[in-house]
């Protein structure tokens, strides 16, 4: 009997719910620390870019409109989901990142870990970022924040999965829907995710995966007049000054590239990043003639 011959894997990229190819046909070599042949990935076009910004702003309305408790109920779905596919995301980081089986399988239990460290802030974000405001005058002053919208990520280069976690769960725990631009030397992770993500509750849209030149596809996204925010987390200092200045054109919220240890617990400053903060002003009405009021 003849060897079976395994089942190749085409990785797709993830944008509004489904696995589309790049629609200029293009795929680029993936290959792992050794140089070794892994994968073809698809080589994103501008046009990929502004059907994922297109399909981010569809789902924003309903996103940003849930609840927060469920959002975090999604959110630890995903986490469950990649549990049960430890063991094919570990070989896919080992891959990525030149790392033992062993240091692999730690990076994908944190990253489980991160979906559901965020999972829990996503309804109690609001309690540490808004509240009653003191003002001189018969008025409740009320603050709380509201999700910024359409916010471009420029995952980290290097920690391929549990950077690229760590920058696109605080975006969507608030509220924001997402266009990642994943790692354009380790991609593959991120486009696993996608297979995550839809069987995870995610609405489509809410996270949009592209994969290629991270400069051709930072630019267009950058400068979209639909694009609120942009995260420059993967980004070197060349390309994170030309992307500042394109997003400057429509005052685009801009998180610059910094150091950061993707294996310590995050505080809350992502999700703040990408947060607008509304105030209400309500009078308080008066009692009596005293002047006492409530």
């Amino acid at each position: 009997m003849s060897d079976r011959l395994s089942v190749f894997k085409t990785y797709k990229l993830y944008v509004g719910g489904k696995f589309p190819r790049s629609e200029s046909g293009r795929v680029y070599e993936v290959t792992d620390s050794k140089d070794n042949w892994l994968a073809n990935a698809p080589l994103s076009s501008r046009k990929d870019a502004r059907d994922a910004v297109v399909a981010a702003r569809k789902a924003f309305g309903g996103w940003s409109g849930a609840t927060a408790y469920n959002r975090g109920q999604v959110l630890y779905r995903v986490a469950e989901m990649l549990e049960g596919r430890r063991e094919q995301f570990t070989r896919e980081v080992a891959d990525a990142e030149g790392l033992s089986k062993s240091k692999a399988a730690a990076v994908v239990d944190a990253t489980v870990d991160r979906w559901v460290w965020y999972a829990g802030w996503t309804d109690k974000i609001a309690q540490v970022t808004g509240g009653a405001n003191p003002v001189a005058g018969p008025y409740f002053n009320l603050s709380s924040p509201e999700p910024t919208g359409v916010v471009a990520v420029v995952a980290p280069q290097e920690s391929s999965f549990l950077g690229l976690v760590s920058v696109v769960a605080p975006v969507i725990a608030t509220g924001n829907t997402a266009v990642v631009i994943a790692s354009e030397k380790a991609p593959l992770p991120a486009l696993s995710l996608g297979e995550v993500l839809a069987t995870s509750d995610v609405p489509g849209g809410v996270v949009n995966v592209l994969s290629g030149r991270t400069a051709e596809l930072a630019a267009p996204l950058a400068a979209h007049q639909d694009v609120n925010a942009i995260d420059l987390a993967g980004a070197d200092e060349a390309l994170a000054k030309e992307l500042e200045i394109a997003a400057a054109d429509n005052l685009k919220r801009v998180l610059r590239p910094q150091p950061v240890d993707y294996s310590e617990t995050p505080g809350i400053d992502r999700m703040t990043a990408f947060l607008e903060t509304k105030t209400v002003w309500h009078p308080t009405g008066s009692l009596g003639a005293g002047g006492s009021s409530y």
